[in-house]
């Protein structure tokens, strides 16, 4: 007869079996990360830290099915239907953990970090993102699916093995070891006896994003981000708090605007604005290029990819020290298009409240009798970008349903020459009216799998399909699109930016990698001086620039510069993860969650951070920009009054 087990004996041993996944898969990602995590001396604490929040992770997992068995589990129907769902539990459970762990290499290749918020954000888009892994990871797709299959099967019939010959403890016992279990899972979940219960930030202990993300296991880094997804209304409130007084009287001061210019009590942001040019509208075009990160650009001291925009910065306004407000397109198409300065929430293109009456330049420039299109290559439902256009300003929308014999099909969409025949063919036909027009040209080329034709480049890298490759393929395009632009009946009358979203693959041993959020932009146009502006600035800059230079004064709420004044913004934003950054020149204020401002110098020589003391009056300046987005977007005040 076989000796009885515990009651408990399924749940301990996947408990071991679990931790035992943990922690040969940090030893094997730390091992492959060694050289980071020397350089912070992090060792120890690493594992330590990490042993701390797996077991977070195994009391949240197993501390109710624990306790359930101890209730249910008997020798009736009751015990008999418990103990498939137990089974059921321990292998879903035991299944995602190991998968989490399997997916994180790949993860951390392209973006710096265990899975978090970006790897729940890309599960709404399984077409997409299915099509890019199978053209650019396919080894890493069927690995993990593979091991995905075998070890469900695997702990299927483990736990079918561990539920059985299981001693039934007498109920007057029972009640004991409930208590007990809820005890020691309340504990073991909370891992502190502090007010707040464990996150992410009390096991940080250095300052590489990557080392940190290390401790943390990737269920716990996935699950904690659907966490915060859910409170993302209060999301900035995780740097700090501050009266909304001080915070917009702050922001307000800041930019050294009159009291007087400030026309709306209800709308706090909300400015009189005149253009600087005062002739008649000009068209406005925004190429908003993908990935296209200042590393990448000749004329900026990047790789030599660029040899098209190189060309095109010699005859117009060339930005040399514009910061990116994030890391994804939506961040960026936010901070082009209306101004709006980064949070630790998703992008406002993706959130409820701002999918309608949200302010944009494309509602300011219809209600002033513009045409407004945004002309995209791939699906215009990704990212949500098709309801949030529809809903702030933009007539039209051009996808990939609209291209008819395109020259090259990749997984996001058409290639950039179709995309720029799309917009010139496009503008052509508009400026046979009197309508000036505005347009958003999204390119999608220079992205994981980094698809594009053949023949059009010299290769810089051997292999064909690289971040590289693809980033000199996007300047050809771009050379092309402006040869046809040139030659148009729309040219003399349209003002051009052509930004990058962001940078290509931001990553690095500081908190904040500054040298990945300096980026191109670039205004061309008859009439505009050729200069290079070597001015310290944001992207949320850009949009009031245009709005100057394209003759269009007017209401608004936006808080960046008009850069054709005599001004120096001399800062910028940038949104990493959940950390922010304020730079000021060489000064830096960090913000992370529930940890108090802390100041640093960034020196561009070896693109590091170093602690430096900062005035109070910074951080605060810092918290200040950091809360105001999340203000403007809760109570609805980021808006033109109604006409």
């Amino acid at each position: 007869m076989q000796k009885k087990r515990s009651i408990l004996f399924p749940i301990f041993f996947f408990i071991g079996l679990n931790l035992i996944i943990f922690t040969l898969s940090r030893i094997g990602l730390s091992l492959w990360q060694a050289e980071r995590i020397s350089a912070v001396d992090g060792w120890v604490r690493l594992f330590l830290q990490g042993l701390r929040i797996d077991i977070v992770s195994i009391c949240y997992l197993f501390g109710v099915p624990a306790l359930f068995s101890v209730l249910f589990l008997n020798n009736n129907i009751l015990g008999t239907i418990w103990q498939k769902i137990l089974r059921i539990w321990l292998t879903v459970g035991s299944v995602f953990i190991l998968f989490m762990e399997v997916a994180t290499p790949a993860f951390i290749e392209t973006y710096d970090f265990r899975p978090n918020r970006l790897f729940i954000e890309y599960l709404l888009y399984p077409k997409e993102v299915f099509s890019m892994l199978a053209n650019g990871h396919l080894v890493a797709v069927l690995s993990s699916l593979i091991i995905t299959v075998l070890a469900s099967v695997i702990y299927w019939k483990l736990s079918g093995w561990a539920v059985k010959n299981l001693q039934l403890p007498s109920w007057k016992w029972r009640p004991v070891i409930a208590l007990v279990i809820i005890a020691v899972s309340f504990i073991g979940a909370r891992s502190t006896l502090n007010h707040r219960g464990i996150n992410p930030a009390m096991v940080a202990f250095s300052g590489d994003p990557l080392v940190n993300s290390l401790v943390l296991n990737s269920g716990y880094s996935v699950l904690y981000a659907a966490q915060q997804l859910k409170d993302e209304d209060k999301s900035s409130e995780q740097y700090g708090k501050m009266p909304v007084d001080e915070m917009l009287n702050i922001v307000k001061a800041s930019r050294g605007r009159a009291e007087s210019d400030y026309i709306s009590a209800e709308y706090p942001t909300l400015t009189r604005n005149k253009a600087t040019y005062q002739g008649k509208p000009k068209n406005i075009v925004i190429l908003l290029e993908e990935s296209l990160g200042a590393q990448f650009v000749g004329t900026l001291g990047g790789k030599p990819l660029t040899p098209e925009f190189d060309k095109l910065a010699q005859e117009g306004w060339l930005f040399e020290n514009l910061y990116a407000t994030g890391t994804r397109s939506v961040r960026g198409i936010e901070a082009v298009t209306a101004g709006f300065t980064p949070t630790p929430a998703r992008a406002t293109v993706k959130l409820t409240k701002s999918q309608n009456g949200f302010f944009t330049i494309a509602d300011l420039l219809g209600r002033q009798g513009y045409h407004t299109s945004f002309i995209y290559g791939g699906e215009k439902h990704f990212d949500n970008m098709a309801s949030y256009f529809y809903g702030n300003g933009v007539q039209k929308i051009i996808d990939e349903k609209d291209y008819k014999n395109p020259k090259f099909v990749a997984t996001w969409g058409m290639s950039d020459e179709d995309l720029f025949d799309k917009a010139n063919e496009t503008f052509t036909e508009l400026a046979k009216g009197d309508q000036p027009f505005f347009s958003l040209v999204f390119s999608s080329s220079n992205h994981d799998p980094f698809e594009f034709p053949d023949g059009k480049i010299e290769l810089f890298d051997k292999e064909k399909q690289t971040r590289n490759n693809a980033a000199k393929y996007a300047d050809y395009a771009l050379g092309y699109f402006f040869k046809l632009a040139k030659q148009s009946n729309y040219w003399k009358d349209t003002i051009f930016l052509v930004i990058a979203d962001h940078d290509s693959r931001v990553g690095g041993a500081e908190l904040v990698p500054v040298k990945n959020f300096h980026i191109p932009a670039l205004i061309l146009g008859e009439g505009i001086e050729a200069k290079r502006d070597p001015r310290l600035v944001s992207q949320i800059d850009m949009p009031t620039t245009l709005l100057s230079l394209a003759g269009i004064s007017g209401d608004y709420p936006m808080i960046g510069y008009d850069l054709t004044q005599q001004v120096d913004p001399n800062r910028a934003f940038m949104q990493y993860d959940q950390t922010q950054a304020m730079m000021k020149g060489n000064d830096v204020i960090i913000l992370q969650p529930n940890t108090v401002a802390k100041g640093y110098e960034y020196n561009p020589q070896n693109n590091q951070l170093s602690v430096k003391e900062q005035p109070e009056a910074m951080k605060k300046e810092a918290l200040a920009h950091a809360l105001l987005g999340s203000y403007l977007y809760n109570q609805q005040l980021y808006k033109l009054p109604k006409q």
